[in-house]
């Protein structure tokens, strides 16, 4: 059996708290996990856990183990980043976290073009809307979309790439059938897809009949388009192909909220080929126009102000010291 993978195992379960979660974030069978981890205490000749059906806990030599091979794990780690940085092919898997209304978006098409350009990295990504926590989770790059850097966790590099807004919007089909709202007042005699609670509407209109709720912003857009009601959306969705002549702004002139799409990663130390290939082809992409533009949507034809190009905020790096406190409202995108 390999040491080195019994040792990420016997890790993991630790972290993770129990064999079947180290499994799925390890994507091999609980009982391989367990077979890893019962190697080394047959190897060492102690038990590293107790074990009962609710919970796991470290052993006196357990909790010993787990402190030092956690610092061999740092060392060979940054070995071979600082080693695979020297080589000039970016390869293996690239873990990305990004929300979910980017999933029908100009993003899967900038994936496909930087699969293109480096065959050899396999871009693994999960559309959700939750803060996953890179570190805990394995993730390289997080896209995070919030009002500002505070919100972010501490610790953490984000590049500011576009201020996004985010608008009310309907079809065109239930504009013709229901007319269109002229003031947030009216928002209460039409059907509205919420986004979980409704903080952020105006107080004038939060009392719209809620027809669909949904708990992400997965699938909002798309229940818009199919004429259900009137729903929040960022401003990019309106450059989306899949929505661009479905949807129309609604009520332009009152923005419902103003936000930045970050591009998050853990530290600059021996950052591997992938990732930071990855950072300057996404970066060079929305420079160039080649994403989704800044699009602020016109209130006299329900069309589209001429785009604005990507945000030139610097770079932005959370850490200790005074920070305003984080605007914990929900996020609606």
């Amino acid at each position: 059996m390999d040491t080195l993978s019994s040792i990420k195992a016997f890790r993991q379960v630790v972290e993770s708290g129990s064999f079947v979660a180290a499994a799925e974030r390890l994507d091999i069978s609980t009982a391989m996990v367990s077979k890893r981890v019962m190697q080394i205490e047959q190897r060492l000749g102690v038990r590293l856990l107790n074990r009962n059906t609710r919970r796991l806990s470290l052993t006196e030599p357990g909790r010993l183990y787990f402190e030092r091979c956690g610092v061999i794990l740092e060392e060979l780690q940054s070995t071979e980043l600082e080693l695979g940085s020297l080589g000039c092919t970016p390869r293996g898997t690239l873990r990305i976290t990004s929300p979910s209304f980017t999933a029908s978006g100009q993003l899967p098409r900038l994936l496909a073009e930087y699969g293109c350009r480096y065959p050899e990295v396999l871009v693994d990504v999960s559309f959700e809307d939750r803060f996953a926590d890179l570190v805990e989770e394995g993730y390289d790059i997080a896209l995070r979309i919030v009002r500002g850097a505070e919100s972010l966790p501490q610790g953490l590099i984000a590049c500011p790439m576009r201020r996004t807004m985010i608008y009310l919007a309907a079809s065109r089909d239930y504009v013709s059938r229901r007319g269109v709202p002229r003031s947030l007042t009216d928002l209460a005699t039409h059907d509205f897809i919420a986004v979980a609670n409704l903080n952020y509407l105006p107080p004038a209109a939060r009392s719209p009949r809620i027809a669909l709720r949904y708990r992400s912003s997965g699938g909002v857009a798309s229940a818009i388009a199919a004429g259900i009601g009137i729903g929040p959306v960022p401003e990019l969705i309106f450059e989306d192909p899949a929505f661009r002549d479905t949807l129309i702004p609604i009520l332009p002139e009152c923005p419902l909220q103003e936000a930045t799409l970050y591009l998050v990663y853990v530290s600059r130390k021996f950052l591997p080929l992938k990732i930071r290939t990855f950072l300057d082809f996404l970066l060079e992409s929305v420079s160039l126009g080649r994403g989704s533009p800044i699009a602020r949507p016109a209130a006299h034809q329900g069309g589209l102000r001429k785009p604005l190009m990507g945000s030139t905020d610097p770079e932005f790096e959370s850490g200790p010291g005074p920070r305003p406190a984080p605007d914990r409202s929900p996020a609606i995108v």
